[in-house]
Order: C-alpha cells, then structure tokens, then sequence
C-alpha cells in the first residue's frame, strides 16, 4: 500500500456498531460502506441511505461514492450520480443517494454494504480565457 492517507471519522449516534469503512482485500480501490438504517427502495424510488457517519478529508482530497457492481447487476441499484463527491469542506453526514432502477422492492438492512469509497486526490483548475484554441488533432 502506498502512503495511506488518514482521514479523520466521527461515529454519529444512529453509527454505533458498524464498522468503519474498510477495504474488502489488499488490492481493492474502494472502501465498502454501510448502510445505518433499514429502508426499502420501491421501483423506481431514490434515498439517501444514512451511514451514521461524518468525516474531515484532507485539502486536497475528495471522497468518491460509487455504486457496488454486485448491487447493480443482480437487483438494478446504484448510486445515480456516479461518481458523487463529498468535498473536503462538508462535515454532515454522509449519505449515498441510491436508486432502484428493478422492478421489485429492493430492502437494505442497517449493516449492509450499500456502496463503495475513493479517496482521491483533487487538483483544481485556473482558467486561462484565450481568443483561440489549438485545432484538434
């Protein structure tokens, strides 16, 4: 593993007893994280799932949430706005918007995986306003 970057967490109330955020082997990109409510998806239906969670990201740094391709493929359930971002300046909680794009009710039971997290380094741009560009190559 390459310089782990540490990021702060904060267990809020309804968090208590889940595990943290963790990586599922040595080699995976994402972080699994869980669900801090039961709730269930009717077709069609979008929600912010809870996880009972808070975090401080370093300058610098986003966290990426992006859906569980088991999720997906088998029930139709992803997160729809693929990749989100939780900016290194947001300290509420954080939710993973799902949606259940099946055609049946989809539960999500308090303790399950619901998505995946990236941390990612961020670098932000300056616009440099020109009269003309390049051609395409």
């Amino acid at each position: 593993m390459n310089n782990p970057v540490g990021v702060q967490v904060k267990r809020l109330p309804h968090g208590e007893g889940l595990n943290l955020p963790a990586y599922a082997t040595s080699g995976a990109a994402g972080m699994d994280i869980l669900s801090a409510e039961d709730v269930t998806l009717e077709p069609g239906a979008r929600h912010a799932v809870a996880t009972g969670l808070s975090v401080a990201i370093p300058d610098g740094y986003e966290i990426q949430v992006r859906p569980r391709s088991g999720l997906a493929f088998k029930f139709g359930v992803t997160v729809p706005n693929t990749p989100g971002t939780i900016d290194s300046d947001y300290r509420g909680e954080l939710k993973v918007l799902m949606i259940n794009h099946g055609s049946d009710d989809f539960p999500i039971k308090r303790g399950e995986r619901v998505a995946q997290l990236v941390l990612a380094p961020v670098t932000q741009a300056v616009w440099h306003e020109v009269e003309q560009l390049d051609d395409t190559l």
